[in-house]
């Protein structure tokens, strides 16, 4: 199976310009294509995966990638998918986080001389000239066909910035200079970046009269049609320090029985063979193919030794077993709470202390639910009495384990 019917089959397609044509350049490995990622954060995060995961499918088909960092494009913000105006980042936020990118990237993608580039788009659009560009590329763009695009529709009702109204042509901008400079022919991206992407295939067109294609991959949605990829704390990051392997084990270990297989198609590289033997799979089969999902996912993220020590501290924290350590002496691994002297009064904490500064639960009125309601334990005992208090010395060494529910655990310390 060539790489476009295995995209396919893994259900990862959604919009084309031309199927035959990007069928031909990227069975072929003639691709040079780009994905663009907006610096609005220290780090990717779960909603970056699926890009990631398609530009490593199509390196490792001999296509070349081109990650596009927007240096430039972060300061106005895209207005896809949102309903208000994005926070204004300064220039020094924006080149911090493009670092911390390129750091991640490199885990899926490999840069280097005839591989895979990382091309910032500050390079060409902080210093335009405005009146220039507006004559140069403004022109090409009907304002009356702009609005019909979904992501500027979303917005009409509450109001649209004529800041953020620039974005679709600094985006198809992008794509001109790349196609001049490096002679990128395709671009990739989610499928609400479609109307953004046209943009860019129409510029290339007028200007130079040439051929250039897009395409949409599908977006990540559970069964219940959301987006995946956040948890009640925030975004599943893929920095280890944002979102431990542990957590970001967890996450996907916890998906639902109609999410897993399709997440396994989605996101890992197993074969596509493997995974369609899953179809059969039930009841506590499903609950192994999760492990298999997490355990690949957070291996492709942070490494095989993560993985390991992940699965191994879930395997331990389902069965109901010690938390001290594995049999070769080594910390299972989990989130870990850290408690200062300040968080004890007159020399204790309780119970609903704990678990709110553990993050286990929002506030003491809920941490007081979850304790009447019989689900809290710590190290393995259930707690059932909301006055329960523990001293500094409970804390010490290792520390407790604490859990609510079936799946939120931390382990508890003192500085």
């Amino acid at each position: 199976m060539k790489v476009f019917e295995e995209l396919k089959a893994r259900g990862l397609l959604a919009q084309l310009t031309d199927e035959e044509e990007i069928r031909e350049l990227i069975n072929n490995g003639k691709a040079t294509f780009y994905i663009g990622f907006d610096p609005t954060a220290d780090s990717l995060h779960v909603g970056h995966f699926m890009a990631l995961c398609l530009m490593k499918r199509l390196q490792m088909a001999g296509n070349r990638p081109i990650a596009l960092i927007g240096g430039g494009t972060g300061m106005i913000g895209d207005p896809s998918g949102r309903s208000d105006l994005r926070t204004m980042m300064t220039t020094e936020n924006i080149d911090h986080n493009c670092e911390c990118f390129k750091k991640q990237m490199s885990r899926f993608i490999e840069f280097g001389e005839g591989k895979a580039m990382m091309v910032n788009n500050a390079d060409w659009l902080r210093d335009l000239n405005y009146i220039e560009f507006i004559r140069d590329i403004g022109v090409h763009f009907s304002v009356n066909r702009m609005l019909t695009a979904e992501c500027y529709k979303q917005r009409m009702e509450k109001g649209l910035s004529f800041l953020e109204f620039n974005y679709m042509i600094m985006q198809s901008f992008d794509f001109l200079q790349l196609y001049e400079k490096y002679g990128c022919n395709m671009q990739f991206g989610g499928d609400d970046q479609w109307s953004n992407m046209l943009g860019g295939t129409e510029l290339i067109r007028r200007k130079l009269g040439k051929d250039a294609y897009a395409m949409t991959i599908t977006l990540l949605l559970n069964s219940e049609g959301k987006k995946m990829g956040k948890t009640q704390k925030g975004a599943v990051w893929l920095d280890p320090n944002k979102t431990s392997p542990f957590e970001f084990y967890q996450y996907w270990r916890n998906v639902s029985d109609a999410d897993v297989l399709k997440c396994m198609r989605m996101l890992t590289f197993l074969p596509i063979e493997q995974i369609d033997e899953m179809n059969r799979w039930e009841g506590s089969q499903l609950n192994q193919a999760k492990e298999i999902l997490a355990y690949e996912l957070t291996n492709l993220v942070h490494g095989e030794e993560e993985a390991q020590k992940a699965q191994e501290s879930a395997r331990r924290l389902f069965s109901g077993g010690a938390f001290a350590g594995g049999a070769d002496g080594t910390d299972f691994e989990m989130p870990v709470c850290e408690l200062k002297e300040s968080d004890f009064q007159d020399g204790t904490i309780d119970i609903l202390g704990v678990l709110v500064k553990a993050g286990l639960t929002a506030s003491r009125s809920e941490a007081r639910r979850a304790v009447e309601q019989g689900g809290v334990t710590v190290e393995n005992e259930k707690v059932s009495d909301i006055k329960t208090v523990y001293q500094p010395e409970h804390f010490a060494g290792k520390g407790i384990v604490v859990r609510r529910g079936k799946k939120n655990y931390k382990r508890v310390l003192i500085k």
